[in-house]
């Protein structure tokens, strides 16, 4: 088995070099037979890599010590769902994972262009595959999944304990996807620069990767913190760990990406902005593995370091290079003859946003380099740690939810005082409210003031805009309010998903806000009996449950926690394990969630008697619309990639026999529609 998965990658290897070969010979000598060769090819590879990661889950599974992969991140008494998962704990699987969601996003790519972008498709695929040779090179030549062990030992190394939780089956692999999925949208870029087919074609044709690529990164960001919360014992969810910021950047860039493309789509603008966002985008993917592989930078989520850094360096600085170098030789092309006409437009509301989003990223990106930077150049590293990343960002966090609830609402080229008037009243006067409710609540940090205004603001132009798309339904097609909301979102998803995705962050923007000034610790060492209370709870110690399996031990705390009443709400029940394979401990954490606050338990520790246990308590506020918005976002994600053609061209005979209401629903059809 592991010569087969050797020999199929070394196919696959020689397959993605057939397939540049084939589609540059095919399209420059206008020979449709080698493109469609090389687009076979390009499946071929796709099979051969397939064909590679099912041999190595095999030997997973049958715990096949003598591949040296399988004895150093696997174990007999490992249990099956972390033998699958495995496949991505160590270096040479997750290399092998890159490549394999790689593959498949290049054939799909490949399928959906096999009638179109004739001009541009071979290029866009020959980058691909030129991404695919670099990884391919890695697993054939420098980091080999199915290299052999002289001996083969009896028993694996097992699973890193951190690693044995079912967050591995999700988060990696949605991470994965966001990181890899960008690359077709890069590609296309490339293609465009290439080629001089410098309209939006590339921006049309790649959208629903776009959005399919921020969605996962999405997904991956919000699973990372919920298994941090969960796994870590920290009581929190994001530390601005170098890993953390790796996975963070990107979907800075892509958020930025899917909001200046609108610009390019409707006023023909920016268009050296977008390339370079989605190549800055695909560079910060390939930097995030650069962090994570190489070892450059200590993280506590760095489960795996070789000597593969100095690889990814120099692909990530060639691809730049060469990047770059096609931008500065198209840039008079790619020069616009539209002109911003006011800052009070949706264009400059977009640009800021932009500028903000970007501004964060490269705040990030210093804070994250800055202990390598200052051990080269001063001998010291020096760590730049959650207060400089708090001090820079949250101001302009502020101005990014504040430029939130302006893009929606604020026409295209310019708009009037009164339409500003008019537009903003009602949000304002939410935000204003909200802001005074939390005063007179007792708050008084101006931030939590200022954020909760701000969020109350932006979820009343998203209202606004609701209930005038509704009116306008209402009055032209006599629907019930429910109907109307119904067919509105339905007939215009990509602007009405992207409000729920609006309102998915500022509820998950909230629930950072609150949980990051308001959290309560209680630290106590406790005997069987003992009770202590921590905001309106009281928790009392009920003794310790033992176990041991062929696996681990573990001891599990018994907590009853009463409300102030003095009844008893529950019973938690946070553990120690010791693996016996790995020799490591590990924490499992008691968390009860509720919309107001979260009461999270861990064992710190027990005596040498053990009969003490030193229990370590957070009650957090609104953590829980942390997780909620993170389901508005992939509710809104959803709804924006939901196909609909019928439905706009409906609306548009609508608009044809309809003079009297055209105002309303042009209204409805344009800002924000595709």
């Amino acid at each position: 088995m592991p010569e087969l998965g050797n020999l199929a990658l070394a196919i696959a290897l020689i397959l993605a070099v057939y397939s540049i070969v084939a589609n540059i010979y095919g399209v420059r000598r206008n020979a449709p037979d080698f493109v469609v060769s090389a687009r076979h090819a390009i499946w071929s590879m796709c099979a051969m890599v397939t064909i590679a990661v099912v041999v190595l889950w095999v030997a997973l599974l049958r715990s096949d010590f003598s591949l040296e992969y399988v004895a150093s991140y696997s174990s007999t008494t490992l249990p099956t769902a972390y033998k699958i998962t495995a496949l991505w704990a160590g270096q040479q699987g997750s290399l092998l994972l890159w490549t394999w969601l790689l593959a498949i996003f290049t054939s799909v790519a490949a399928f959906q262009n096999r009638r179109r972008n004739p001009d541009t498709a071979p290029y866009a695929l020959a980058v691909l595959a030129g991404v695919a040779i670099f990884f391919l090179l890695m697993l054939n030549f420098v980091t080999r999944p199915f290299d052999l062990l002289a001996t083969i030992p009896a028993e694996g190394a097992d699973l890193n304990p951190l690693l044995q939780n079912y967050w591995m089956a999700i988060h990696p692999p949605s991470l994965y996807t966001g990181y890899v999925s960008t690359s077709v949208p890069f590609a296309f870029g490339a293609a465009a620069l290439m080629t001089g087919k410098l309209d939006d074609g590339w921006i049309r044709s790649t959208r629903r990767w776009a959005i399919f690529s921020w969605f996962f990164l999405s997904l991956g960001n919000i699973f990372g913190a919920r298994w941090a919360y969960e796994v870590l014992g920290w009581g929190g969810y994001w530390a601005w760990d170098p890993v953390e910021n790796a996975a963070f950047m990107p979907w800075l860039v892509m958020t930025a990406y899917l909001h200046s493309v609108m610009i390019q789509e409707r006023k023909d603008m920016l268009k050296v902005w977008n390339l370079s966002l989605i190549g800055l985008a695909f560079g910060l993917t390939l930097f995030g593995t650069f962090i994570t592989r190489s070892g450059v930078i200590s993280s506590v989520h760095s489960f795996t370091e070789s000597g593969l850094g100095p690889y990814f360096l120099s692909f990530l600085v060639a691809v730049t290079l060469a990047y770059t170098a096609l931008l500065i030789f198209r840039s008079k092309q790619l020069r616009s003859p539209a002109e911003f006409e006011s800052y009070l437009s949706r264009e400059a509301a977009f640009l800021f946003n932009n500028l903000i989003l970007v501004g964060i990223t490269f705040a990030v990106f210093w804070g994250t380099i800055f202990p390598v930077l200052s051990e080269a150049v001063r001998g010291v590293k020096i760590t730049v740690g959650p207060p400089f990343f708090n001090r820079v960002i949250a101001p302009l966090a502020l101005g990014l939810v504040f430029l939130t609830g302006i893009g929606p609402l604020i026409a295209w080229r310019r708009t009037t005082a009164d339409n500003l008037v008019r537009s903003f009243a009602a949000p304002v006067a939410i935000g204003v409210a909200t802001g005074i409710a939390c005063a007179a609540a007792g708050l008084r940090q101006w931030y939590v003031l200022t954020a909760f205004s701000l969020g109350a603001f932006v979820i009343g132009t998203v209202l606004v805009e609701f209930r005038r798309g509704m009116n306008a339904r209402r009055h032209m097609m006599a629907e019930p309010r429910a109907k109307a909301l119904v067919n509105l979102v339905a007939k215009n998803n990509r602007r009405y998903g992207g409000y729920v995705i609006h309102v998915g962050v500022i509820v998950a923007f909230v629930g950072i806000v609150g949980s990051s000034f308001f959290r309560t610790e209680v630290k106590k060492s406790v005997h069987e009996g003992d009770s202590f209370t921590i905001g309106s709870y009281r928790l009392r110690f009920l003794g310790f449950t033992e176990v041991d399996t062929s696996h681990f031990a573990s001891a599990t705390a018994r907590v009853e926690v009463l409300g102030a009443d003095g009844r008893e709400i529950t019973v938690m029940k946070p553990a120690k394990l010791f693996y016996i394979r790995a020799q490591q401990p590990a924490t499992e954490v008691a968390i009860r969630s509720t919309p107001l606050s979260d009461l999270y338990v861990v064992l710190a520790g027990i005596d040498e008697s053990g009969q003490t246990a030193t229990l370590e308590v957070f009650l957090t506020p609104l953590v829980f619309w942390l997780w909620a918005g993170g389901l508005l976002m992939v509710l809104g994600t959803v709804i924006v990639m939901w196909p609909n053609v019928r439905e706009r061209a409906a609306i548009a005979t609508v608009l044809s026999r309809s003079s009297a209401a055209t105002g309303d629903l042009a209204d409805l059809a344009a800002p924000g529609g595709d």
